[in-house]
């Protein structure tokens, strides 16, 4: 049924965070295939809302914050930004994130037609007209569960990440006196089970700089801070800590550059893999074949302790950290690197 309907005015549910919004990219340009003539929008927390402006496939964001959910004036904000989507009359709601908020979003939009997985969590089911089935695979692939119902899954899954031409100016810019290849470099999670311990780090980019030269330009939030320059203590080549200093649209932009990616299972991760850059992680307590850079699975290394993959934000035993090594990747960040220094020759020639 899904593949007949017609729609004007589109919304798509995807408030956060940055590594599920980059995971959803693939899924935007298909329904602007499927509706070329359409009003498409994306609601998405405000924190996000930049990485999405100026994407061609997007006609307007709708954002949010969180935080003004909470506390005296939840209601009267609720209450306000559901007048706000019963406003724009959309007449198809796309819940890409399935949580009750994001559920009560789509249920307030009024429009007629509900869109969201029947495995959706806190009820949100409850609120869609149609239920797609959820695969066990890859986020992305599940997400596309979404274009195959609107029959166009038989396209390639592509990311589009805007990129802003002030922001590739000032990021070459900041990167030009470093010496190539620029590594990338996100050491920091949310989850403390997802975080590869700092002297894991700094053994890897210590062999990498010893056998390819390069530089390691570290990425992330404030919180990440003090992790990236407890890192670069330790290194003897050059080093430039971004972390907590960029934007998400000068990430991208950091990112596009980059020769290399290593990080966690986080979005800066997601993100570069988007970007079309090598991606080297550890995995810990997440699985690769779910929530690996896309596509890139072959140069992602999992512990292998009977407990990994267990999607534990916290843990009091954390035996996977010691296990999973700076040597266990190093074969697939030599690798990459390797490669990268060959094209890169063979350019120079």
């Amino acid at each position: 049924m899904l593949d007949r309907i017609d729609a004007r005015r589109i919304a798509i549910i995807k408030p956060s965070a940055l590594g599920d919004i980059v995971h959803s990219l693939p899924v935007l340009t298909a329904l602007r295939t499927r509706f070329p003539a359409a009003r498409i929008t994306w609601v998405v927390n405000s924190g996000y809302e930049s990485l999405l402006t100026g994407h061609p496939d997007l006609t307007d964001t709708l954002p949010f914050d969180r935080g003004a959910f909470k506390g005296r004036r939840a209601f009267a904000t609720a209450w306000s930004f559901a007048a706000e989507l019963r406003r724009r009359r959309f007449d198809l709601v796309i819940d890409m994130q399935g949580l009750l908020r994001s559920g009560l979003m789509a249920w307030a939009s009024g429009a007629p037609v509900r869109v969201g997985f029947r495995n959706a969590r806190e009820g949100s089911r409850y609120m869609y007209t149609h239920k797609l089935a959820s695969p066990r695979a890859h986020a992305v692939d599940r997400m596309w569960a979404v274009a195959e119902a609107f029959g166009v899954g038989h396209l390639s899954k592509t990311f589009r990440v805007p990129l802003q031409p002030g922001e590739l100016i000032a990021a070459r810019n900041e990167l030009a006196s470093l010496p190539r290849p620029w590594i990338a470099v996100a050491v920091g999670a949310k989850w403390l089970t997802k975080r590869w311990p700092v002297a894991h780090f700094a053994e890897l980019l210590t062999r990498a700089q010893a056998h390819f030269g390069g530089s390691a330009v570290f990425v992330g939030a404030s919180d990440d801070i003090a992790l990236s320059q407890e890192v670069i203590a330790s290194l003897r080549g050059p080093a430039l800590n971004l972390a907590g200093k960029t934007s998400l649209p000068r990430l991208a932009a950091t990112l596009s550059l980059a020769d290399v990616m290593v990080g966690n299972d986080t979005g800066p991760l997601h993100l570069g893999a988007a970007l079309g850059r090598p991606c080297v992680a550890p995995y810990t307590c997440t699985r690769v074949v779910r929530h690996g850079p896309y596509q890139q699975a072959a140069n992602c290394v999992e512990t292998t302790v009977a407990c990994g993959g267990s999607y534990l934000k916290k843990c009091g035993n954390m035996i996977c950290m010691p296990e999973l090594t700076a040597d266990r990747l190093w074969p697939r960040l030599a690798e990459t690197l390797d490669t990268w220094q060959r094209t890169h020759s063979s350019r120079s020639a």
